[in-house]
This record gives C-alpha cells, sequence and structure tokens, in this order.
C-alpha cells in the first residue's frame, strides 16, 4: 500500500531569523499564524487581518511583507526575518536601539512593525531622505503618536549603521 499524501499540505523549507526550517504547513496556513503559534515569535502581531495596518511586517528576503496575508507555502526558499532574529541575547540592533533613544515608541504596539520596516528601508537606501522614510513608515500605522519620533528613529538608525554599527 502506498504512503497517502496530504492534498491539504505542502513541504516547505525556509530560514527563519538565520536558521533552516523544513515542515509540513496546510496550504491555508497563513504566515502570521505559523510564526506566533509554530514558532512562538510573538513580536508577529495580528491587528487588521488585512495586510493594511503594518503591525504584522516582517522582512521576507529583505522586503517587507504583511505576515497576515501572506501565505506560508510563498515564503519556501526564502528567508524570513522577525524582530526577534535582529539581536543576539542582551542586546540590541541598531533600529532597535534608535527608537529607543529616540522615544519612537508609545505603548509598543506597532513597534516591530516600525522595527522590520526601518530594517528594510536602510537595506535598501542606506541613507533615506525624509521623504522616502515617511513613505516607508507610512505603510504602518501607529495610533499614538505623530510620528516624528518614529521619523527621528529611522534617521538616527541610519546614522549608527554609517558609523559602523553592526548591520540592519
Amino acid at each position: 500500500m502506498k504512503d497517502s499524501v496530504d492534498l491539504d499540505a505542502v513541504q516547505i523549507r525556509f530560514s527563519l531569523n538565520g536558521e533552516w526550517q523544513q515542515l509540513s504547513v496546510p496550504t491555508n496556513q497563513l504566515l502570521l499564524g505559523l510564526l506566533r503559534e509554530g514558532f512562538g515569535l510573538t513580536s508577529v502581531r495580528a491587528s487588521c487581518d488585512r495586510g493594511v495596518c503594518g503591525v504584522c511586517t516582517v522582512l521576507v528576503d529583505d522586503e517587507p511583507v504583511a505576515a497576515c496575508s501572506t501565505f506560508a507555502f510563498d515564503v519556501d526558499g526564502s528567508r524570513v526575518e522577525t524582530v526577534e532574529g535582529q539581536t543576539t541575547p542582551g542586546s540590541l540592533s541598531p533600529v532597535q536601539r534608535a527608537f529607543v533613544e529616540c522615544g519612537g515608541m508609545q505603548c509598543g504596539f506597532c513597534t516591530p512593525g516600525m522595527v522590520m520596516l526601518t530594517t528594510g528601508l536602510l537595506r535598501h537606501t542606506p541613507d533615506p531622505g525624509p521623504e522616502l522614510a515617511r513613505r516607508w513608515i507610512s505603510s504602518s500605522i501607529c495610533r499614538c503618536t505623530g510620528y516624528q519620533m518614529i521619523l527621528e528613529s529611522v534617521r538616527r538608525a541610519g546614522e549608527l549603521l554609517r558609523d559602523g554599527e553592526s548591520r540592519a
């Protein structure tokens, strides 16, 4: 008798915060659920469940994506990064450090998404002007600030990276 094949699941292999993972996922599994429930990465948060608020932003091959509207099978063969992958225990990444220094977080709910957006931006454009930074950050909704401290955090993170801090 042949082994049965689960037509409702697919095998995927992807790098998660620098470590390769291989697993079977249901075809309707969203990346958000896989990261939160499957791997315990609680920085990836649910809010709008429509891919428009930016709270669940992660990087897939250095590009920001909404984990709430990305199927898990879409990351097969890709590099996925969350806030948990940005640091080593006991240290902050330059982007996280900038958010702390500049008060770029209020309640903290949107902060992981903002950190990942900023990381993606600075990988693409190490010295973004204010208008480019504003465009990138505007894809994430913060209900607590007027974005000024967040934009200052983006500027400061760029400075830290250009001054030789470790990679964004």
